[in-house]
C-alpha cells in the first residue's frame, strides 16, 4: 500500500515516523522546506513522552507522485482549499482519504476529492512542534489511541485495513457513528484547547487552576446540550463517556472537576495546536473549534456564553488585541455548573 501523509507537522511527523517504523510504505509531505530536509538527512525525531528517531522519506507537495492507496490528511484546516487541490490529481477511483483533522472536517473534504474516497477519524493524543525534524509527544503513549469510521457508519474491508496501518501507531477503534465520535473529540478540543489557546498554558495548567478547570467543565456542559440539542449522540473516547459528565455535574461541581483532572491528567504537559499556531504568527483554527461550537449552538438555540468568551479571546489574540497569557482568565465570566443544567 503506497502512503502519503500529509500535513507531517506536530503530529503528522511523529504519527508518520512509527508507521514508517512499522514497516509502511510511506512518504511524509509538507510545505516547510527546512522541516522537509531535516526530515530526509537526520530523520524524524520524537522526544517527550517518548525517545525514538526513524528514517523516513518526507517531499514538498509539488513533489508527490500519485496515485497513491492511502492518503493520511493531517494539513490544518486553514489550509484545505489549496492542500486539498494539490492532492486530487493523485488520487484514482480506488484511492482513500482519512482526515484526522480537528473539529468536523468530513463535509469539506468529502466536497473536494469525493465521498466515495473519504473517511473520518479523530486522534486522542497531542503532540508539539519543536523545530525541524523533531516533534514531541506530549501524551502518555498509552494514550496514543484513534476513533476511525466511514461516513455513513457501514463497516467495509478498507476501514479494517486502515486499523492495520494506525495500530502500529498506537490502537485504533472502528467507530460506526463517526459524528458523535467528532463532537466527543470536539468537545475535548473546546473544553482544553480552546482555553489553553486563550491563556497560554498548558492542560496541565488549566486543570490545576480551580477557575480554570470551571471554564474547561463548563464548556464541556455547553457541548453536551448543543450536540443533545442537534440529536448528536456522542461517543466513548478513551474510555470517556461524555454523557457520564452530565450526570457528574448534577451530583457535585466538585465530583465534576475531578473528574476532569483525572479524564486529562494523561495530556498535562499537551500544548493546544491553536496555541501552538498563534506563537508561531500562523492564523489558527479557533473557527474550526471553539468558533464551530459558537455557530452551531446558536443554530440549536442553545446558550454558549463560557464558549463564546473564549472564542472572543483567541480572536481577539489573533487581530492583536490581546497576548496569549494567564491574565486573561480575569476576562472570562462562569458561574455555577448546576445553573447550567
Amino acid at each position: 500500500m503506497r502512503i502519503a501523509l500529509v500535513g507531517a507537522g506536530s503530529m503528522g511527523t511523529i504519527l508518520g515516523a512509527l508507521l514508517a517504523k512499522g514497516g509502511e510504505d510511506i512518504v511524509l509531505v509538507d510545505v516547510n522546506q527546512q522541516h522537509v530536509k531535516a526530515l530526509n538527512e537526520s530523520g524524524a525525531r520524537i522526544t517527550g513522552h517518548m525517545d525514538l528517531t526513524v528514517p523516513v522519506r518526507a517531499i514538498l507537495p509539488d513533489d508527490m507522485q500519485g496515485p497513491y492507496d492511502l492518503v493520511i490528511y493531517l494539513v490544518k484546516t486553514t489550509n484545505d482549499e489549496k492542500a486539498l487541490a494539490e492532492i486530487l490529481p493523485h488520487l484514482n477511483d480506488g484511492s482513500v482519504l482519512i482526515t484526522l483533522q480537528n473539529g468536523v472536517p468530513e463535509e469539506k473534504v468529502s466536497a473536494a476529492i469525493g465521498k466515495e474516497r473519504t473517511l473520518g477519524g479523530a486522534i486522542a493524543w497531542g503532540a508539539t512542534f519543536l523545530g525541524p525534524g523533531v516533534s514531541e509527544l506530549t501524551s502518555e503513549s498509552e494514550a496514543m489511541t484513534y476513533d476511525i469510521g466511514e461516513l455513513d457508519g457501514s463497516l467495509t474491508s478498507r476501514l479494517q485495513s486502515i486499523k492495520t496501518v494506525l495500530d502500529k501507531a498506537g490502537e485504533a477503534h472502528i467507530t460506526t457513528n463517526l459524528i458523535g465520535v467528532r463532537w466527543t473529540k470536539l468537545m475535548i478540543n473546546v473544553s482544553m484547547s480552546g482555553p489553553g489557546a486563550a491563556l497560554g498554558c498548558t492542560y496541565g495548567m488549566i486543570l490545576d487552576d480551580p477557575k480554570a478547570v470551571v471554564i474547561a467543565t463548563a464548556i464541556v456542559v455547553e457541548t453536551l446540550k448543543t450536540a443533545r440539542a442537534l440529536g448528536i449522540k456522542m461517543e466513548p473516547v478513551q474510555g470517556l463517556d461524555p454523557n457520564m459528565l452530565m450526570d457528574i455535574v448534577k451530583e457535585s461541581e466538585e465530583n465534576a472537576v475531578n473528574a476532569m483532572r483525572l479524564i486529562y491528567g494523561k495530556h498535562r504537559d499537551l500544548i493546544a495546536s491553536m496555541l501552538q499556531d498563534i506563537r508561531k504568527g500562523m492564523p489558527c483554527e479557533v473557527e474550526t473549534l471553539n468558533g464551530y461550537l459558537s455557530r452551531k449552538s446558536a443554530e440549536a438555540g442553545v446558550p454558549t456564553p463560557v464558549n463564546d468568551q473564549i472564542t472572543e479571546v483567541i480572536r481577539g489574540i489573533e487581530s492583536g488585541k490581546y497576548s496569549p497569557d494567564f491574565e486573561n482568565l480575569d476576562m472570562i465570566e462562569v458561574g455555577s455548573l448546576k445553573d447550567m443544567l
